[in-house]
This record gives C-alpha cells, structure tokens and sequence, in this order.
C-alpha cells in the first residue's frame, strides 16, 4: 500500500499510534522507525536505550520515507546514498567500492524529503492559486460574455426603436406629400373646370348669335334688311394649359440612412488586462538540516499555541424569537445572525435577540443557508426544489432551480463566491458547484472507483486549501474531496456511533463538526486528524446542531431550545 494510502487509511477515524496494541490518537512520529506514536509511547521511546536517539516529530512534519529500490550490483542492499561526484544513487556497499573513494556523499532519504517538499509546495501553489485564479479568471470570462450578450441585445433594441422611429417619421411625410398632391390636384381641376364653364358660357352665346344669323337670313321684307343691327361675333376665350406637377425623387443612399439611423463601433480604447491576483506568500521550502527543522517547527507550533485557546470560554447565550429549535445557524458580517428551524422558520436577529426579518419556508421544512460575502442570504426551499437570494434590502428572487434534486445543504465560498449545494434524489446524491451568478460549474457524485461519495449530504461547507466538507447523516461520516473532485478521506467518529450534523471550518483550515448522538462538537485538522473534543456536555451544551464561525468566535445551535450560545475559542 502506497504512503498516500495508508495516510488516507488513518484518515478514516483518526491517526492511530504504530505501537502494536495501542490505539490512542498518533500525533507525534519517529522519522527513523517511520511511524506514528502517541504521546505515552513517544516518552517510551525517548527513553529507551534503542531509540533515545530516534527524532520524533509532530506528524505534520515528518519526514517521508524514501521509496524501496534495490542496488543492481548488491541485490541484498537498498540504495538508499547519493554520490555527490558520480550524481547517482548508490547503496552503503557502493559506496566502499574503489569506484568512489574518496568522493562525498548524501543521505537519499534526506534528498528525497526536500524534493517532496518542494514538490508539495508546488503542488499547493497550484491547488491555492493557479487553479483557483485560472477558475476565477474563467469565471470572469464567462460573466464578461454574459455582459456582452446582454450589451448587444440592448443595442439591437436601440437599433429597432430607431427604424421604428424613422419609419414613423417617412411615414409621417409621405403622407404629408400625398395630402399635399391631392391639395395641388383639386386645385389644378378646379382651374379647369372654370376654364370649361368659361367654353360653355362662350358655346351657349355662340348657339345663340348662330340662331340670331338664321333669323337675319330668313328676312322677306327690304325695310326690315335696313333696321336690323350689325352683329359682330366675339373672339374665342383664351385660356391656359395646366403645368402638371413633378416629383423629384429624394437624394440619398444608404449611408445616409446609415448616419440618420446609427451604427455599432468598438471605441478604440485600449482593452484593460484582467486582474490577476499576485500569487501569495508560500513558505519556500528550506534545505533539510536538523537545525533548520527545528527552526520551522518551532515557529509552527508557536503559531498553534497562539492560535488555538487552551480552554472554550462562554461569550454570551441568547433565545432567538420566531423559531422553535436552531437547526442551522449563520453569521453576517454585521454581527447579524440567521437561524432556521425544523419548521421552515428563518429568522434573522442582532446579537441581543432582536428579530430583524421572518421568512416562512413552504411546506414548512427546515432551510439550510449561507451569508455571502456581499451582504446577500443564500437559502434553500426543498419542497420547492429551489434555492432563493434575499438581497440586503430585503428583496427574494429565484437563484437556481435544481430541477429533480432536493436542495439539502447550501454553502457560499469566502474564497471565490461559488455557491456549493449539497443534493439528493431517489437512491443517488451529489455536490454541485455553482457561479455566484448561478451558473452550473461542477458536479461531484463519485469517486475514482466509481463508488457513490455522498448519500445524504445534509450540510455542508469549504475549507481554505478549498475542500468541500460534507456532512452525511446516512453515511456516518464527514467527507471531504478536493477541488478536484478527489476523495481525500472520510471521518467518521471515533468508535462510537456518529451522526454528523452542523459543519464549518476556520481561518486555521481545522473543521468543526457537531456530533448529534454524543451530544458534542469535534475538531479536525484539514487532513482529517482527530485533535479535540471542542464542546462536550461537561462544558454545559445540550443538543448541539447548528454551528458556524466567525473570526475567534464559535456559534452553536441546539435542537431542543431556540438558544444560540457564542463560544470564544482562538486567541
């Protein structure tokens, strides 16, 4: 079995001491016999003749054993030197050989540790940068696409109210132009319908002057010849032809449609550089010398003892209105808190217990949530199949529809936004990934061997090297996988029955977990090691469910009473 597995082995429940027949928690470990020991069986082994010698470590900073490779040219020896001159790997015997007299030599184990360790620090880079920061970046992408669609869409709207616009005023003066035509046209009839009375009238007196002529022509009587008038016949009426109207067609092109209407341009600025965020501060690693060690686990266990308190101190304890146990609890950045209930009661208070806000969950069903880091509360709706926002100013929108899963468990990151939703349906539970703007990113189901990871992921959260955290109340267990959707362990208690509950993690990377059945609330390393019994009936909780953090301070809610009660537990 491989280092990894075996590691991942002692994960299950926590690291057991390789003393045979012992079965206390292994924190410490003797670099020279590679294996973990207990606090009683490191002063055994300190103290033994055999072993006084042996360095013993805490667990997180032992060394790691060279990989077993036999020596072609000595079978029965391991090759476990380096020849500085040569630059090979030789065994003990090798080394005696003529071959290499007097050359230099280095112990391989201690080569090996410091290129595991740089190997490791590189590994975390990209766990806690480069993926994260490429993840981000895509992210941003995907946002920016989503602007431009959304920018474009704006724009052809602009575009056809503008056609539209423009189409009502051609219409506008094309019917201005027609009403003007038949105002010419009327105008031009009725100039030459008065011209044509003008002929009747001329007609009517020329029939006239033509019968006045037949009457002189039809004269008898010679007297009559000399008293008759002389006629003279009037000149025809000059009238005039009508100028007819022309129409003189408009100039313009399209480019002058172009210019009344608009067009769409890339302003000649220059793009700005995505922001990428300076890669922070890891320890390099140092050369392996023993000084050197010493060195950093002096500084890392400093660091512990200023982190972690000695002792968990009550800060305050107070009743939460509008719900009748606290199922679920999470803290804002305003000093807010919001606790729901079995009975689908989410409420919002101050730290003195003042009910700021009331939500009614349908189907009266316990609602899982998360405060976002801007100001936003993140909740589930199981009965609905929906996950809900209700922004600062109180207003709820529709967030993600998880279709055919139930939304069991809800976590908002503090790394990046993403929202992380533990779900389930018939037979078959997953964790989702999603943007912060409610984009399907990710789906975590099962492991490398095909085997289901989750079965009821009832709560669940992220750490800071960005492993999902899961509460699973069917499966008895914590689990815990990597960004990469890779099982890292499962815990599961330490030998009693263990039923998961309420689940968060720290600035210090350790996770808090409540423990339902023994009425208490664990404390994890990041890689699953047991540390402590954090909260326990001894120091006065009762049902502890809910629990969440917030800079040194640890919040828990209990199943039988609406009391949430603040623990201060670092310094």
């Amino acid at each position: 079995m491989s280092e990894s597995s075996d590691e991942q082995a002692a994960m299950q429940h926590y690291l057991v001491c390789g003393t045979e027949d012992c079965q206390k928690n292994g924190q410490f470990y003797c670099n020279a016999c590679h294996r973990p020991l207990c606090e009683q069986c490191r002063n055994e082994h300190q103290k033994s003749f055999r072993t006084k010698n042996h360095e013993i470590v805490l667990y997180r900073h032992r060394k790691h054993q060279l990989p077993v490779e036999i020596c072609q040219d000595h079978p029965k020896r391991n090759v476990d030197m380096f020849c500085r001159e040569c630059k090979t790997p030789i065994c003990s015997k090798c080394s005696t050989m003529k071959e290499h007299k007097g050359h230099e030599f280095d112990d391989l184990e201690d080569i090996y540790t410091e290129k595991y360790t740089l190997w490791q620090g590189e590994f975390s880079k990209i766990q806690k940068y480069f993926l994260p920061t490429s993840n981000d970046l895509k992210t941003d992408i995907e946002e920016d696409a989503a602007q431009i669609k959304k920018i474009m869409e704006s724009i052809r709207t602009s575009m056809k109210v503008e056609a539209e616009s423009l189409k009502k005023l051609v219409d506008e003066v094309t019917s201005e132009n027609i009403k003007h035509t038949h105002t010419m046209e009327k105008s031009l009839l009725e100039m030459l319908k008065s011209q044509e009375t003008t002929y009747d009238d001329y007609i009517a007196y020329l029939w006239k002057m033509s019968d006045k002529f037949q009457e002189y022509l039809s004269i008898t009587n010679q007297k009559l010849l000399f008293q008759s008038k002389t006629l003279k016949i009037q000149t025809v009426p000059e009238t005039t032809k009508p100028v007819p109207p022309v129409f003189t067609a408009g100039q313009f092109n399209k480019n002058d449609v172009t210019k009344l209407l608009g067009k769409v341009h890339v302003p000649n600025t220059k793009p700005k550089k995505r922001k990428i965020q300076p890669i922070e501060a890891i320890t390099k690693p140092m050369k392996y010398t023993e000084k050197k060690l010493e060195q950093s686990r002096d500084k890392s266990d400093m660091k512990q003892t200023l982190s972690l308190s000695s002792s968990v101190t009550k800060v305050i304890e107070y009743s939460v209105p509008g719900v009748v146990n606290a199922l679920h609890v999470s803290v804002e950045k305003l000093g807010r808190i919001w606790v729901s209930d079995w009975k689908g009661n989410l409420v919002q208070t101050d730290l003195q217990g003042n009910q700021l806000q009331k939500i009614q969950i349908s189907g009266e069903i316990e609602a899982n949530h998360t405060a976002t880091q801007y100001g936003d509360l993140i909740y589930t709706d199981k009965d609905k199949k929906e996950i809900y926002r209700i922004s600062p100013n109180k207003k709820i929108t529709e967030f993600i529809n998880t279709g055919d899963w139930i939304p069991l468990s809800v976590y908002s990151s503090r790394i990046n936004g993403d929202i992380l939703v533990g779900m389930r349906r018939i037979r078959e539970a997953k964790v989702t990934r999603y943007s912060k703007a409610g984009k399907e990113i990710q789906n975590i189901q099962r492991d490398n061997k095909g085997q289901a990871l989750y079965s009821d992921p009832h709560f669940i959260t992220e750490n800071i090297n960005r492993d999902i955290c899961t509460s699973d109340w069917n499966k008895h267990a914590v689990v815990v996988v990597n960004t990469s959707r890779q099982h890292r362990f499962s815990y599961k208690g330490r030998g009693s029955e263990f039923h998961p509950f309420g689940i968060c993690t720290n600035v210090l990377g350790h996770i808090l977990v409540c423990d339902k059945d023994n009425k208490s609330v664990h404390l994890l390393d990041q890689d699953g090691g047991f540390l402590s019994i954090i909260l326990s009936p001894q120091q006065g909780i009762k049902d502890p469910l809910g629990v969440c953090v917030d800079d040194n301070y640890l919040y828990v809610g209990q199943s039988t009473t609406n009391t949430v009660t603040v623990y201060k537990y670092l310094q």
